[in-house]
């Protein structure tokens, strides 16, 4: 059983910082892709980065220049630094990797369970 846990979220004000990390656990042989996705209320899920096991990254054009994203593979876990936070970035934000249990079974996708991140004045 695969469980992905996040931590790191709260309250901060606009131009504030907050590191959000997301460790895997369970039977888990590869982690191929990391990410982070984002809901606000009332709107879809939305992308907001990942990071392959090769090293490439993709940042939402809204959250370019201000977050970053970064793995560590020994310790299954991905991490997303925010910088210069803004209202806008209010949401719950999921982490998400795709990887496989066994070196024979397929890729697979798994979820956290979100932390919320409100920025606010």
């Amino acid at each position: 059983q695969v469980q992905l846990v996040e931590s790191g979220g709260g309250l901060v004000q606009p131009g504030g910082s907050l590191r959000l990390s997301c460790a895997a656990s369970g039977s888990i042989f590869s982690i191929n892709t990391m990410g982070w996705y984002r809901q606000a209320p009332g709107k879809q899920r939305e992308l907001v980065t990942t990071l392959t096991s090769g090293g490439i990254t993709n940042y939402a054009d809204s959250v370019k220049g201000r977050f970053s994203i970064s793995r560590d593979n020994d310790k299954n876990t991905v991490y997303l630094q925010m910088n210069n936070l803004k209202p806008e970035d209010t949401a719950v934000y999921y982490c998400r990797m795709t990887l496989r249990i066994e070196d024979w079974s397929l890729y697979y996708d798994y979820w956290g369970q979100g932390t919320q991140v409100t920025v606010s004045s």
